[in-house]
């Protein structure tokens, strides 16, 4: 796996809720990567986006060329909004709590990405909220768990999870159902899931 390209961005407009997004994202030759994500990278919605456990997103190239063909368009990356664009995926499932090293910097995945009203009008698709729960590619969510430096061009090594292994795509009540038995709940918190996720199951 290699690390195509650093994606940051700033405020701008955008027809969706507060009417301005960071999702806008440009290429950078070199970035800093803290606890807090990709220096130089605007969070607008910050209830919903950012913080520790959100810190950084990742999509793939070879996600975008399935989404150029299912839509029949270019979709350069960065478009998702994501931070980091890679490659490929590995060929073992991406499961939450899989680490990526890329050089110093160490990344653990939390969660998927869930697809919001700034997401369809970045993409001028109408239902692409939908469309996109419905494709299964959702990209993770990561925290950094060790900071430094990154630029494009890097490989990437997977370190997967050695514990309860959760697919990004059953994430519960998302892209699969609801959890219903203590059992099941107990097995995602063995996981170390996004802090949102864990204080909901808590909850129950």
């Amino acid at each position: 796996m290699q690390l195509l390209s650093i994606n940051v961005g700033r405020a701008e407009p955008i027809a969706a809720k507060s009417g301005q997004s960071g999702i806008f994202k440009s290429p950078v030759a070199q970035a800093d990567v803290s606890a807090a994500g990709i220096a130089g990278d605007v969070i607008v919605d910050v209830k919903n986006h950012g913080g520790p456990d959100q810190a950084i997103y990742a999509y793939s190239r070879a996600d975008y060329d399935w989404w150029e063909a299912t839509l029949g368009r270019d979709i350069p990356n960065g478009t998702f909004g994501e931070n980091l664009t890679l490659d490929r995926w590995p060929t073992e499932v991406i499961c939450v709590g899989d680490r990526l090293r890329i050089g110093q910097v160490l990344l653990e995945v939390t969660s998927p990405r869930i697809p919001c009203a700034t997401l369809e009008a970045r993409m001028g698709v109408k239902g692409f909220v939908t469309t996109f729960l419905k494709a299964g590619r959702p990209g993770p969510y990561l925290r950094v768990l060790e900071a430094g430096t990154i630029e494009p061009g890097q490989e990437i090594a997977v370190l997967p999870f050695q514990g309860s292994r959760k697919r990004l795509a059953d994430w519960p009540g998302l892209f699969g159902p609801p959890l219903r038995t203590e059992a099941e709940i107990d097995s995602w918190l063995q996981a170390p899931v996004h802090h949102k996720m864990r204080s909901q199951l808590r909850g129950k």
